[in-house]
């Protein structure tokens, strides 16, 4: 027989672009030549362990495992006459020596069938000496190497479909709105001597939007917002300053100390209507379409804004009065500057809060987290309305008397704790708190419950 057919199995043709003969040597006279077979190409793989009350090496394991079971199963499942016909493949032994005792695996690959590869399996376990000292095989598992080429195959083609999908055509609608954004970033025009970034309908449209750099208006632009224009600093252009005059302005600012200074500084040489923030810590450049949307809808005017925030303008303006006086929504309760700068008087002492009332409060504390929103209770701890902690103030303000406690999502100042004790508040609750001085409310934190 020649070399190349006495080498490979007969269910199992050599590929063209193999060596036939898996580098065996050619066989002597005499010479028993021991096939092997690579475990990717088995079907099961025996995995025992050995532990043996001496030292011996590799060698003299293979060789027990050969001599011990020769004529135990019969022609058929001889075990190299198997391995010469590539049905069990390799048998790999690792030792290790501790203590004069050595212990290790033996793993066997095998393209048999369950019931042959279990029969070889148990058959190990019958070797209880190897060269001159005891030993113990005892067969862990046999494993279906199918099973975990299955699973790579599963694993692997989930990667390569969801590369697939990544990089596969898009939809007719995302399309679309790669297109309409290409084009609405295009329509950023300079306006003006000073080239300010603007939407292309700063001109046509009645209203306009004030933003600090060249990033907001395209933010905007992306969100179909085309009626907004850039101051690009602190410094307020010419251009916008005539254009708030004509126009009805809204200043759209970053929720930072930053954005505090560019309304300070729009009012103080120009018209600004209205006014609104980015939420606190977020830029407007970063803002998605939805919380534009919100933003814009919560715009104030900007009495109330100067009300809020008990800033004047540098310079006289078109809110800006030399006097401050009450706000319009209380008119009626003339007050002069003189009573307005004077420390409130307190109406009652503080009374201490009962449990109830406490386990009240830190629960409608923990619902605001996160809402910039403010409770007002009534003395049955009823909540009489909820409303963003912008407003918070003016609220107080107008209401002046009926309310038992506010919880607020929000840091207790000085001007919070000065209009509730106006009010004849009892309770105030907060996040944290800046000041805690109040002779007539009694104030909470988080950290108080």
């Amino acid at each position: 027989m020649p070399h190349q057919e006495r080498c490979t199995p007969l269910w199992q043709e050599p590929h063209k672009h193999q060596q036939p003969c898996l580098g065996l040597k050619p066989k002597k006279k005499g010479e028993i030549n021991m096939a092997k077979i690579a475990q990717v190409s088995a079907k099961y793989i025996v995995h025992a362990s050995i532990h043996i009350d001496g030292v011996v090496d590799r060698p003299d394991v293979i060789g027990a495992i050969f001599g011990q079971t020769e004529g135990l199963l019969g022609a058929d499942l001889e075990l190299r006459e198997l391995q010469k016909s590539g049905r069990i493949g390799r048998i790999e032994v690792n030792v290790d020596t501790k203590g004069g005792k050595t212990n290790g695996e033996i793993i066997v690959p095998s393209s048999l069938d369950k019931a042959e590869t279990s029969i070889i399996a148990a058959a190990l376990e019958i070797i209880q000496r190897i060269g001159p000292c005891n030993a113990k095989i005892k067969s862990e598992k046999i494993e279906d190497i199918r099973i975990s080429k299955r699973q790579h195959v599963v694993e692997r083609a989930k990667q390569l479909l969801r590369g697939l999908m990544d990089t596969s055509m898009p939809d007719s609608q995302e399309i679309a709105d790669e297109v309409a954004y290409s084009v609405r970033v295009m329509e950023i025009q300079e306006y003006g001597k000073e080239r300010l970034p603007a939407g292309p309908a700063i001109d046509e449209s009645d209203e306009i939007v004030v933003v600090e750099g060249r990033a907001d208006v395209l933010n905007l632009l992306k969100h179909g917002f085309k009626n907004a224009i850039a101051v690009g600093g602190t410094n307020v252009p010419k251009a916008i300053a005539d254009l708030c005059k004509e126009k009805t302005a809204t200043a759209f600012v970053d929720g930072d100390r930053g954005g505090n200074l560019i309304i300070q500084e729009l009012v103080a040489v120009t018209e600004v209507d209205f006014v609104t923030k980015a939420p606190d810590g977020k830029e407007v450049e970063e803002l998605t379409k939805k919380e534009i949307h919100k933003a814009l809808r919560g715009q104030i005017a900007y009495e109330q804004y100067k009300l809020e925030h008990k800033e004047q303008p540098r310079q006289q303006g078109r809110y800006s009065r030399p006097q401050p006086r009450a706000p319009q929504r209380q008119q009626g309760r003339e007050t002069s500057q003189q009573q307005a700068k004077e420390p409130p008087k307190p109406k009652a002492k503080k009374r201490a809060a009962t449990d109830k009332e406490k386990e009240t409060f830190n629960k409608m504390l923990e619902d605001l987290i996160g809402t910039r929103g403010a409770y007002i209770l009534d003395e049955k701890l009823n909540i009489l309305g909820k409303v963003p902690v912008s407003e918070l103030q003016s609220t107080v303000k107008s209401l002046s008397s009926g309310i038992y406690a506010v919880i607020f999502d929000g840091s207790i100042d000085k001007d919070v704790i000065s209009v509730c004790e106006r009010a004849g508040v009892s309770f105030l609750t907060g996040m944290d708190a800046k000041a805690k001085t109040s002779a007539s409310v009694m104030i909470f934190t988080s950290d108080d419950f």
